[in-house]
């Protein structure tokens, strides 16, 4: 039965009168691969459906953050005793610091963390605490990687940028983007390069320890082992942008898994549990720069929203108290379904190379390897697209972007992942059609 898209329609062009391209986020318009978006009314478990009537598999997961999967009962209970008490108070409130508590219990080189209502809001405040504690200009990132829509990150971003084929964004100025250095990912020589330039002009360096803004793309073998060497040998702040991998790839997230301690861990969605919320934190020598104890000024009205608070407070609860059971499994049926997948492609003869760590994989329609963002750009996106299309067709939602990861949950089973490598034989025999 063909999926039924009519009320989306009618929906996506009711929003386009009042909102930018309809949408609050770029990618979410499927300029890039085409068709009808959904529009969703509800998730439950794995499963999400749209204004239609239809059901799919998702794999977006609002983009990471429901590792618990959708509306877990948990986390609604723990929201909805939070909102009985009020949603917002712009004061102190007690679960403010029972989530800290549970955040540096995680990350061990932490010794305070500062929680805001974004990604955006933590890289752009973790960049701003770097360049007061060393007092240089200079910052660091990778080609491919997103950190957010803030000024100075927004070169040579992946994610939406790369979807739309936009260079960086109209509106920054050049006298804000000179002081960024974008690097080639996976490339040692680059950084040596680069410290050897700008002597002691670098505040720091930041990098999605695995990319998931260009597709799932991981640090190639004893690579973040030399970042952190370059920047320690260099006094140069080392700056994990967990937003995506924390508490996602191990409950200590990516630093826990590779066994790298970075100076400054910037978080995000699974910390919220589903709600609005982002945090930076590190060494107490570094965070007390921060307002009201130093100089740099960083505030937000919702910072530390009860109702946030209370859904991460939830979360990572259930995620430490049950990770011996929940880590492993997410392995095991992220393995399956993305091997499934790829010899789906195989045998349908179409060029394939996955991607993945832990919960977290790309398909990308490249021969690969894909190791950066020159060679994750050499991918067919029409092909993406077309099997994007099918997949939509056959109930399964993945993210509408050749250059975003798809995230698995504690809710998937291995019957979604039948159906979902099901789905992908049809979808790779329809291509060669």
């Amino acid at each position: 039965m063909a999926r039924k898209t009519e009320i989306s329609r009618q929906l996506q062009q009711r929003a386009e009168q009042m909102i930018p391209g309809g949408v609050n986020s770029p990618v979410r318009a499927f300029r890039s691969v085409g068709g009808d978006a959904p529009f969703i009314l509800r998730g439950q478990g794995s499963h999400i459906f749209d204004a239609d009537g239809n059901e799919y598999i998702d794999y977006v997961g609002s983009w990471g953050p429901l590792i618990l999967g959708h509306a877990p009962s948990k986390v609604i209970e723990a929201i909805m005793d939070a909102a009985c008490n009020g949603t917002s108070f712009g004061a102190s409130t007690p679960s403010e610091a029972d989530l800290a508590e549970i955040v540096l219990s995680a990350f061990p080189h932490m010794r305070k963390v500062r929680f805001v209502s974004s990604g955006t809001e933590a890289t752009m405040s973790a960049i701003r605490l770097a360049r007061a504690y060393t007092k240089r200009k200079y910052i660091v990132k990778f080609e491919g990687c997103y950190h957010g829509h803030a000024d100075a990150l927004l070169v040579k971003a992946g994610s939406g940028v790369a979807t739309l084929g936009i260079p960086g964004s109209a509106g920054v100025l050049e006298e804000v983007s000179q002081f960024t250095l974008a690097l080639p990912f996976n490339n040692v020589d680059a950084l040596e390069h680069a410290f050897k330039k700008f002597k002691h002009q670098i505040a720091c360096v930041i990098v999605e320890p695995v990319v998931g803004n260009m597709g799932c793309v991981p640090a190639s073998g004893g690579y973040l082992a030399a970042l952190r060497l370059i920047t320690q040998r260099e006094n140069s702040v080392l700056i994990f942008d967990e937003v995506m991998t924390g508490f996602r790839l191990a409950f200590g997230g990516a630093q826990e898994l590779y066994g790298i301690t970075p100076d400054l861990t910037t978080m995000g969605k699974i910390i919220g549990g589903g709600l609005p919320v982002g945090g930076y934190g590190g060494p107490a020598e570094i965070m007390d720069l921060v307002a009201p104890l130093g100089p740099v000024y960083q505030a937000g009205t919702l910072s530390g929203n009860p109702l946030a608070m209370a859904a991460g407070l939830t979360t990572l609860r259930y995620l430490r108290d049950n990770k011996q059971e929940i880590y492993p499994k997410l392995e095991k049926l992220s393995g399956q379904l993305a091997d499934g997948v790829s010899a789906a492609a195989k045998d349908a003869g179409v060029p394939l190379c996955c991607n993945r760590v832990g919960s977290m994989l790309t398909w990308f329609f490249t021969p690969g390897p894909v190791t950066d963002w020159d060679s994750a750009e050499q991918c067919d996106t029409e092909a993406f697209g077309r099997f994007f299309r099918t997949m939509l067709e056959n109930g399964i939602y993945l993210p509408p972007s050749q250059f975003e990861a798809a995230f698995l949950g504690t809710a998937h089973t291995e019957e979604d992942i039948q159906r979902t490598v099901e789905a992908a034989k049809q979808a790779f025999a329809s291509m060669r059609a």
